[in-house]
């Protein structure tokens, strides 16, 4: 039984993450497969559907729910000016959120659900301190 839990989960890690991505981060997480949860299961359900909202952001090409509590953002241009007006509407949308976006790097490597879930938001200034808050 293990081996073949073992093999289910190395071929979940392996997927590669495709838009849209909430929802496969959400299941990823809530299933147990990232470890255990910093935070309650509401709260990732509640990240699921801010994710949601910002697949409909103009310059967002992929979004991800991450284990602590952000949201990773594939933006569509990484040029400043987009990513300061991506994030700024997020921060009107979502004053107590993070957003966490890919780096040129980060966008031009292959990458999983699994590894994007484990990316770590700590970078990100959230949008409570970017609005002075």
């Amino acid at each position: 039984m293990k081996p073949l839990l073992a093999l289910a989960l190395l071929s979940l890690l392996a997927t590669p993450a495709l838009a849209e991505s909430c929802t496969k981060s959400r299941d990823y997480i809530l299933e147990g497969l990232a470890g255990d949860l910093p935070k309650p299961g509401r709260i990732y359900q509640d990240l699921f559907k801010d994710c949601m909202e910002v697949l409909t952001f103009s310059n967002v090409k992929d979004a991800y729910v991450l284990k602590d509590g952000g949201i990773a953002i594939d933006p569509r241009r990484n040029g400043l000016a987009a990513t300061a007006s991506t994030l700024a509407r997020f921060c009107e949308r979502f004053p107590n959120g993070t957003a966490r976006f890919f780096t040129r790097n980060e966008q031009s490597n292959p990458h999983t659900v699994g590894l994007v879930v484990m990316m770590s938001s700590a970078g990100a200034v959230p949008c409570a301190k970017i609005r002075g808050n």
